[in-house]
């Protein structure tokens, strides 16, 4: 099997990880703070392996610039804005179906940024795989309290800048950052990523962290099965195929979420989540399979 063919499923698997990783770090640390490590032995981690391997940095100011810039869209401003808000009370059901606009905005934006088109079975899977979404969500977030949605007002917002900019980000990485050895691209957005989440951190929390076995292995898997394979993965993606293909995997991540929780932490997995993700990975291989795109 292809990484091509074998890419789109380890992504989706290995980046579900990363909200039941939250769940294991948020007693013992702060979440822009545990990002602020993260992102630096994520940085460091890929200096090392591009000087090792003797790969090749971007050869232009620009090319730094743009790394930089787009991990400031990609980890920074969409990582941080979505641990900030979850910590602040935005349910994991509502951050999710958020998170589940980002393929649309990618696909409405993309044609006037990279000028990609979409044909008419990759836009009936996009509207798919939302519906598949919110089938999977809906009946929960009728249960909530509306007082908690008042409270969450502005987490929620942050919730949705946070997706816009991963939208962006990933627009951003397919326009400017198509050649450069990755390893090199990649420790450089970690840098743009601690730029924003570093000086947050500082201003507005306690910046609390307790080294214990729970936060080491959650910053361990973090580190490793996080931003080095998953990213790795996800930049691979963008820049082998249309962001629009690579955005609709973000489809999948709820779905496998909520499963990964009934399995890890005993949460109902309910009939309409089992029905949702059906029609989700339905949509999402009309939109990922191979046809020719008109230009």
């Amino acid at each position: 099997m292809t990484l091509d063919r074998l890419a789109p499923a380890l992504f989706v698997l290995l980046w579900s990880t990363g909200w039941i990783v939250a769940k294991y770090a948020s007693p013992h640390a702060d979440p822009l703070t545990f990002l602020s490590w993260r992102f630096t032995l994520a940085a460091s981690l890929f200096f090392i392996l591009t000087i090792v391997s003797r790969a090749a940095w971007p050869s232009t100011r620009a090319g730094w610039l743009h790394a930089v810039a787009s991990g400031v869209l990609l980890h920074g401003l969409y990582l941080g804005g979505v641990w900030w808000a979850i910590d602040q009370g935005v349910p994991a059901s509502v951050s999710g179906l958020i998170a589940a606009l980002q393929p649309l905005l990618t696909a409405l934006a993309a044609p006037f940024i990279v000028g990609e088109r979409l044909t008419a079975m990759q836009r009936l899977g996009i509207l798919l795989g939302f519906a598949g979404l919110s089938v999977a969500i809906v009946p929960g977030l009728l249960e909530l309290d509306p007082a908690m949605l008042q409270t969450a007002l502005i987490p929620l917002l942050v919730n949705v800048t946070a997706m816009g900019s991963v939208a962006l980000g990933t627009i951003y990485q397919k326009r400017y950052l198509q050649e450069g050895d990755l390893r090199a691209i990649a420790g450089l957005q970690y840098v743009g990523g601690f730029l924003v989440v570093m000086p947050l951190a500082f201003l507005i929390e306690p910046m609390t962290i307790v080294w214990n076995l729970q936060s080491v292995l959650a910053m361990a898997w973090s580190v490793l099965g996080l931003s080095l394979v998953s990213i790795m993965l996800l930049l691979y993606l963008i820049r082998r195929g249309q962001v629009s293909r690579a955005a609709s995997l973000t489809y999948l991540v709820p779905p496998a979420v909520a499963i990964e929780s009934w399995f890890l932490f005993g949460e109902a997995l309910t009939l309409p989540m089992v029905i949702g993700t059906l029609i989700v990975v339905f949509g999402v291989w009309l939109t990922n399979r191979k046809v020719r795109v008109i230009v």
